[in-house]
């Protein structure tokens, strides 16, 4: 692609070598040789250069953006056809160099000024001719008389002499559009240096032609030089102007200020020439010169555009005066008029001037505020506050806001509220700019809507909003504290029971106990409905010891009229400062509360606990548990494992014991012993549709185990809250008689720790015994239950923990006694006899030397799924005779 790095290279290597061989070869062939490459080099860009100008055309549909390019192509076409013709045969090179030279430059200049954001406006595009004419003439003229008018002799050819003063001139404008480019700079300087370029290129190409027959023979060497030197300018030329080009966007130029568009910033550029030919002039005629009509002609010229310049020059200050007159006549009618008062400080705070506002708004005269630092008129409590604001500005804040109290002309302090700029860089203020608005009328509304916003209308305490405001507060102040969290226990039964009247009376008597029980530096609020909080600066045992008083102080009895109620409060405590945030520390104490309630749950009456991590990983666990529990029979996430029972003699099983287990697809296996006593708590059925579910697939297993012809039974473990549930007998005899499993094949069994009392426990037990269904008692040895209660309690087997039989560490033997006493007693009462938990088989052999027939544990059979127990039973049937 024309325009690539690579590409310039080439042909400029390409270039000097034609051009090194001009230099060997003389003036004469030289000139074909430097016409060819500089040629050759200026039309292959004109080309791309044209392309470009169609491509944006195309792009765009407007002939606006392209424009640029397309004149600056035209003027490398018109360099590579005038340069290329004029190492033809028969044609004068001189006036076909002079006569391209006269159309290129000028072409390239109106390419440059069509280029987008070099000159956005017909005004700025002639005031960049004028500069640059000015330029270009001065120098040339200062050139002329010091140098060229001594050494060129009379009669200097009139074309040499145009093609110079139009050369300087379209170098000058050249400079100057690529230097005064409002936007797209890179490209401008590109394109402006590669026009300045080959118009150089040209005109020493020109004038070497020009002067050929009288010059050539006389320094043969120095022409080819200059010809080799202009051909290089050609090549390189073209090839900026492209590069440039490219860069150059579409973007439409707004000037935005008088610098942008070139009508001011550019005129003191051309007073230093203006001055230099001045200069020039007089150290001339100092000297005894004189001057001719070349001379003459020049100054006239130079003399003209500085005129016309100047002529310009004051059209715009006029006009830009006028605008910042307009400018200010608006900014002082807006400041006037204004509600907001406007002061402007120095660096050291001091105001220095105030708008007339000031006396309307705040009764300030002049002789009140100037002179005096801002903070002497602010309130002391509220000035190192503005200090610090103002400070900040200073060091390199863009804006702040500021909340002070000002006082007026009367003596009165004012609510106001401040913005800070600075202004400091901006030579028409050169300060602190504080804009002052009178907010009194909206400071007392929002006092008044405060007060309200944060009250619980029903108690009269602070309610969530101000409470969390408060401990924000103290936790941004870094004091020392500690929040608690109060609910009341049982209060949703009291509307239930009693009425929404009572309820509330119990809520407003519960706030009056409150604000007694706490001191005047402690806030006690209401969260939402039976919630309460205090934030105390105590710190976490003092803490403690308060809300051990609330808690006493709210489970008195509320004496109401005709009604009396018996409440208890669980409170969490947090500490403030050991949490991140006031929202924290509150979710902490709310932690520690639940934990409370879930502790008072055994006790009646409520309970303190403080916060501790632990308690809100479990509680995290517990909700998830909880969120789950519904439905998990449906998403088939429960099942159940199976170990075998086995004769402790031939090792061949006799039973089984169905566990469930429930294997969630985020939690994991969760205990039973977790998850059922959450269910039982949760209510609604959920434990006894747990229940049913393990005893029907327990039974179903029973009853397929029986057809394949396996005699065996197999046990299901209750609990006690669902052995004593309403329906239980009725579940059983159910399921006994959907599976069509022989009654006495079915053991439920219930765990010593968890057996109802005595009472109940017989009649409960008694009525599964009537069902056939025999009974269990689970864990022996773990419990409360005497051996002489076995006599009462009907029990047909007997598992006994392995803490009966486990022998302890560095002692053998004196497990065996303890079981041959509960083998020999269960063996009196007709009771069956398992040893559970055998991990060893020294645990085999302990209890085999006591007398128990039967065992269960890892060492004969790990828990597993069905077909896996099944394949156990396989392995171990009895042998057919």
């Amino acid at each position: 692609m024309i325009g690539n790095p690579r590409t310039f290279w080439l042909i400029m290597l390409t270039a000097a070598a034609a051009l090194s061989a001009a230099a060997v070869v003389g003036p004469v062939l030289g000139l074909v040789a430097v016409a060819a490459a500089a040629g050759a080099a200026a039309l292959v860009q004109a080309g791309a250069l044209i392309r470009l100008a169609l491509r944006i055309h195309h792009g765009r549909r407007d002939f606006g953006p392209c424009r640029g390019a397309g004149f600056l192509g035209m003027g490398a076409l018109f360099t590579g056809a005038g340069v290329a013709a004029t190492g033809l045969p028969g044609v004068d090179p001189g006036l076909v160099a002079a006569g391209t030279t006269l159309i290129a430059a000028p072409t390239y200049l109106l390419g440059l000024l069509l280029l987008p954001g070099t000159a956005p406006t017909l005004g700025a595009r002639l005031r960049r001719l004028l500069d640059g004419s000015g330029i270009g003439v001065s120098v040339f003229y200062c050139a002329w008389v010091l140098a060229l008018g001594h050494t060129q002799p009379p009669g200097t050819a009139p074309l040499r002499l145009a093609v110079a003063v139009t050369g300087a001139v379209a170098v000058a404008v050249a400079v100057v559009t690529g230097l005064r480019a409002v936007r797209h700079r890179p490209a401008a300087l590109g394109c402006s240096g590669g026009a300045a370029l080959s118009i150089v290129g040209l005109v020493v190409y020109c004038l070497l032609l020009l002067g050929h027959q009288r010059t050539w023979p006389a320094a043969p060497a120095a022409v080819t030089a200059g010809l080799v030197l202009a051909g290089l300018a050609m090549v390189a030329g073209p090839f900026l102007v492209t590069a440039g080009a490219r860069r150059a966007g579409d973007e439409p130029t707004r000037p935005e200020a008088y610098d942008e568009s070139g009508t001011l910033a550019a005129y003191p550029l051309l007073m230093g020439p203006a001055l230099l030919a001045v200069a020039v002039s007089a150290l001339h005629l100092l000297t005894g010169g004189r001057f001719d009509g070349i001379a003459v002609g020049l100054g006239v010229a130079a003399f003209g555009v500085l005129a016309v310049r100047e002529l310009l020059a004051a059209r715009d200050i006029r006009r830009y005066a006028r605008k910042l007159a307009g400018r200010e006549a608006r900014f002082r009618t807006l400041v006037s008029g204004s509600t907001d008062v406007t002061i402007v400080l120095d660096a050291d705070l001091v105001v220095r001037w105030q708008s007339p506002a000031a006396a309307r708004q705040f009764g300030l005269s002049d002789q009140d505020a100037l002179g005096r630092p801002l903070t002497d008129l602010l309130h002391p409590d509220d000035a190192a506050q503005m200090r610090d604001a103002l400070r900040a500005v200073l060091d390199g804040h863009q804006h702040v806001l500021v909340q002070a109290r000002l006082r007026d002309g009367f003596g009165r302090w004012r609510d106001t509220e401040s913005t800070v700029s600075d202004q400091r860089t901006a030579p028409e203020v050169a300060g602190l700019v504080v804009h002052v608005r009178d907010v009194g009328d909206r400071a007392e509304l929002q006092r008044a809507f405060d007060e309200v916003a944060w009250t619980d209308d029903q108690t009269g305490l602070a309610n969530r909003r101000k409470f969390v405001a408060a401990a924000t507060e103290a936790c941004a102040d870094g004091r020392p504290g500690s929040l608690l969290v109060l609910e009341l226990d049982r209060f949703e039964s009291v509307a239930d029971l009693h009425g929404q009247a009572v309820a509330g009376a119990v809520l407003i008597e519960a706030a009056r106990r409150l604000r007694t029980a706490t001191g005047a530096d402690e806030l006690p609020a209401r969260l939402g409905g039976a919630g309460f909080a205090v934030l105390t600066g105590a710190p976490l045992v003092h803490a403690f010891a308060l809300a051990t008083r609330l808690a006493t102080a709210l489970a008195e009895p509320f004496q109401l009229p005709g009604q009396t109620v018996h409440l208890a409060a669980d409170v969490g405590v947090a500490d403030l400062l050991g949490a991140g945030s006031a929202e924290e520390a509150l979710r902490h104490a709310d932690v520690a509360r639940r934990r409370a309630h879930q502790l008072a749950r055994a006790r009646d009456g409520g309970r303190v606990e403080c916060y501790d991590k632990s308690f809100e990983a479990a509680l995290v666990r517990r909700t998830e548990i909880e969120q789950q529990l519904p439905g998990l029979i449906g998403r088939g996430e429960l099942d159940l494992v199976f170990q075998p029972v086995a004769d402790l003699a031939t090792r061949r099983p006799v039973g089984a014991e169905a566990l469930l287990r429930w294997r969630h697809p985020r939690l994991g296996a969760v205990p039973p012993a977790e998850f059922l006593a959450i269910a039982e708590e949760l209510g609604g059925g959920l434990a006894d549709e747990i229940g049913s579910w393990v005893l029907h697939k327990a039974c179903r297993q029973l009853s397929r185990w029986r057809r394949d012809g396996r005699d065996l039974w197999i046990s299901v473990n209750v609990s006690a809250r669902q052995l004593a549930a309403e329906g239980w007998l009725r579940t059983v005899a159910t399921a006994i008689d959907t599976h069509d499993v022989p009654a006495e094949s079915l053991v439920v069994e219930v765990t010593e720790a968890a057996l109802p009392d005595d009472t109940l426990a017989v009649e409960q037990l008694a009525g599964l015994r009537a069902l056939g269904v025999r009974t269990a008692l689970d864990h022996f040895g773990t419990g409360p239950t005497a051996l002489a209660h076995l006599r009462r309690l009907p029990i047909d087997v007997l598992k006994i923990d392995q803490s009966l039989f486990n022998e302890p560490a560095g002692r053998r033997g004196p497990a065996t006694p303890i079981v041959d006493v509960v083998v020999a007693l269960a063996r009196r009462l007709g009771i069956d006899v398992i040893a559970c938990g055998l991990e060893t088989e020294s645990h085999v052999d302990v209890v085999r030397a006591a007398g128990c027939p039967l065992g269960q544990g890892f060492v004969l059979s790990q828990p597993d799924h069905a077909e896996h127990v099944e394949a156990y039973l396989e392995r171990h049937r009895a042998p057919t005779l």
